[in-house]
Parts: structure tokens; C-alpha cells; sequence
């Protein structure tokens, strides 16, 4: 199962999938600084790089006459081998967000979405994955425009099922919501048992926590902070779940990203009065290490404080707050407001992997797709190969 990848960014949800069994074969993004980033990680983890490469683009370019016969022949190549191909996204979502611009569908970022919209029905993926924040839903006017954006892949052959998650579910040590939409062209899916997706797919089967277990644990409130203090895992709580598991986890004291994080140039006061595990406003939130973290969003003025050292925490930190590997780095030529607002614009990969592996399971049941009416062969369980560990050239479709 290949993967077309839109609004990359370094790649958190790329590498999501690819855990959960599917190749990565073309990554899009416009900023060149991230995609500098997720070609960077994937060859310091030794990954291959994508099939048809890197492209720096505006995504609607693809819509464009002189692209789209360029875009189609490799969706075409991708399918040679009967391969199913997919498209996934998480568009910008800042005129979504209840805390954001609020713009919705009329903003520059809130169109992205629509654009995006508009590949699926234009290209015609085999499957495809959404992604985007919960005020898509839970704003009245923004949850009308997901509603026409539904109803128009449903008009072009797509059945949908879709869920609000957070990412604690799947053990990510971070509460972030967000809506996701999962499509598979209804031609592909059996009629044995009608076409409800939302019925036949099960979003809990790679769930770690329900949400309401996670709730009744006895969680830590705040600790006056004492810098470099001492403070002991308090018990009967999923310590996997907490700030201090991820950090020590990650090594972030040396990760190659351990020292990457903003000087305090005022407010040092500040840094030392906050009490460990206040996070309630919404900027200066000091973390609490034996709790998991607030969504991380790191790139609108909100500043998150270590829980007890007076200072902002590290990239190292902030990549395992979205429970990445260790192995998983930024080159130190980036600049840290990029690394802080990728890492912020980015799935949690372990919710990623959840969430890609359950599209893996119902993709490969003979049960829920019909392969005979599609004259494609059912999927078999690849394993990834690390390949190629240089780093291939940026491109432009057209050339």
C-alpha cells in the first residue's frame, strides 16, 4: 500500500503509516525549511527515501493544467504493481482552531482544506486520511463546511467514516483532540455488508487507554517548582502516559536536540514562579513530569516551561511529547522557530501509527473489500527496508 503524502511538514504522520506497514512513496509541502527537515530525519534514521521523491509545491498547483497529466502518470505507476495507492493530510488548521484565527473555509489556511478536498475527487486515491483540528466539529459554521466537504467525496465514490480522538488513546503522553476522516472509494468495498464504513471500521482496535480511564486516574495537580528537585512517581498511574517516561525514554538530556531551545531574554521571574504542572493558562504553561502534557502547540506565542528547570523545554523534549523515537532528529541548520512550529503542526506519530494500522487491518480484510470487482490483488503484509541512505534532490513535477 503506497502512500501520496500532502502538507508533509517533517513528517510525523508520514512515519505513522510507514510503522503501520505502508510505503511512503511522494511527499508534498510548501516550506522549505520543513521538508528540508523530514528529508533530513528519514536519513539519520537510515529510512529509504520516497519513491517519487520530494516536492516543494503548493498543493493546488497540482489542480493546474500543465501539472495534472505529470501527477497522474505516477499514480498511474504507483498502481502497476496492483498496488492500492492512498492519500493522506492533515491540511493547516489555525482558522479551525476555537483558539486560533477562525477564519474557516474563507481563510488562506482554511482553503487548503477545500483544495484538498478537491485531489481526492479529481484523483481518485483508493483510500485517503484527513486530519484536522477539533473545532472543524465542534464550531457550528465550520462543522457545516466538513459536512459539505463529506457529502461531495460521498457524491464522488467514497464511503467515510470519521471519529473525534484524542492521542492519549493511543499512548501518546499528550492531550490533543482532533477529527479524522478515513474514505475508500466504494467501488472497493465489499457490498456483503452494505456501505456504512462507519459501522465496519473499528477505531478502537489499536486504542491503548479509554478516554474515561484516563480521566479517573489519581494525576498530580501541581508542586511548588524547585529547580532540579526530586519529586517521586506517584502510584496507580500509567506512568507511560507521563512527561518524565518520554523524557527518559528519548535520552533528552543527550539527544542531538537536547540544547535547542529558546534563552529566556526576560520574564527569568517567571520561569521560577510558575508551580510545576500549572498549565491552565494559556501561555507560560509549566509542564508537570509525572503528567502528560497539554497539546503541544508551540508556534503561537505559547511557551511551555520545563517542570523543573527554569527554562522553556528543549526540541528533544518537544519530539518526545509527541512520541517520537529517539532516533527521529532535526538538522541544527534549522532554525529553532521552525523546529518548534513543525513539531507543533505535527500528528503524534504513536497516534499516527494507531490510526494508519487500523486502515492497514480493514484494507487487508478479503471480508470488507471486494479485490475481484477492482481486478487488484489483496495486500500482503511488506516489511520496510531501509535502503537508500542519501538524500535525494528536491524537484518540481513540471521539470
Amino acid at each position: 500500500m503506497k502512500i501520496f503524502s500532502f502538507f508533509a511538514g517533517i513528517g510525523f504522520l508520514d512515519l505513522g503509516f510507514e510503522m503501520a506497514g505502508f510505503e511512503i512513496a511522494y511527499v508534498n509541502e510548501i516550506n522549505p525549511s520543513f521538508l528540508g527537515g523530514h528529508q533530513y530525519s528519514r536519513t539519520q534514521m537510515k529510512l529509504s527515501q520516497p519513491e517519487y521523491g520530494y516536492d516543494l509545491c503548493d498543493v493546488a498547483s497540482l489542480l493546474e493544467s500543465e501539472r495534472v497529466a505529470k501527477f497522474r502518470a505516477l499514480l498511474i505507476d504507483a498502481k502497476k504493481d496492483g498496488s492500492l495507492v492512498g492519500f493522506i493530510a492533515g491540511p493547516p488548521c489555525p482558522d479551525f482552531s476555537v483558539g486560533g484565527k477562525n477564519k474557516g473555509s474563507g481563510g488562506e489556511n482554511g482553503k487548503l482544506t477545500e483544495t484538498y478536498i478537491e485531489l481526492i475527487c479529481r484523483y481518485q486515491p483508493d483510500f485517503f486520511l484527513f486530519e484536522n483540528v477539533k473545532g472543524l466539529w465542534s464550531t457550528t459554521k465550520h462543522r457545516l463546511f466538513y459536512d459539505r466537504m463529506r457529502s461531495r467525496l460521498e457524491h464522488n465514490g467514497y464511503v467515510i467514516a470519521d471519529s473525534l480522538i484524542n492521542t492519549l488513546q493511543y499512548g501518546v503522553p499528550q492531550s490533543r483532540q482532533r477529527a479524522i476522516a478515513i474514505g475508500v472509494r466504494s467501488d472497493l468495498v465489499s457490498t456483503k455488508s452494505g456501505h456504512n464504513l462507519t459501522d465496519r471500521f473499528s477505531w478502537d482496535r489499536n486504542k491503548l487507554f479509554p478516554l474515561d480511564c484516563i480521566s479517573s486516574y489519581p494525576w498530580p495537580k501541581t508542586n511548588p517548582f524547585s529547580e532540579n528537585s526530586v519529586l517521586d512517581c506517584p502510584l496507580d498511574i500509567p506512568v507511560n502516559l507521563t512527561v518524565q517516561y518520554w523524557f527518559d525514554k528519548n535520552d533528552v538530556k543527550n539527544h542531538p536536540n537536547g540544547k535547542h531551545y529558546f534563552q529566556p531574554r526576560a520574564g527569568l521571574s517567571k520561569f521560577l514562579s510558575i508551580p510545576e504542572g500549572d498549565d491552565g493558562k494559556k501561555s507560560y504553561k509549566r509542564l508537570h513530569r509525572w503528567r502528560y502534557s497539554p497539546t503541544a502547540c508551540y508556534g503561537n506565542n505559547e511557551v511551555h516551561l520545563h517542570p523543573y528547570q527554569a527554562r522553556r523545554i528543549s526540541v528533544a523534549e518537544s519530539l518526545a511529547i509527541q512520541s517520537l523515537p529517539p532516533e527521529f532528529e532535526l538538522s541544527p541548520e534549522m532554525s529553532l522557530t521552525n523546529m518548534f512550529k513543525s513539531i507543533g503542526n505535527g500528528v503524534p506519530v504513536l497516534a499516527a501509527k494507531g490510526i494508519a494500522s487500523s486502515i492497514y487491518q480493514f484494507l487487508s480484510d478479503p471480508h470488507k473489500l471486494d479485490f475481484s470487482s477492482s481486478k487488484i490483488d489483496p495486500p500482503r503484509e511488506r516489511l520496510h527496508q531501509g535502503g537508500l541512505h542519501h538524500q535525494l534532490p528536491l524537484f518540481d513535477l513540471v521539470s
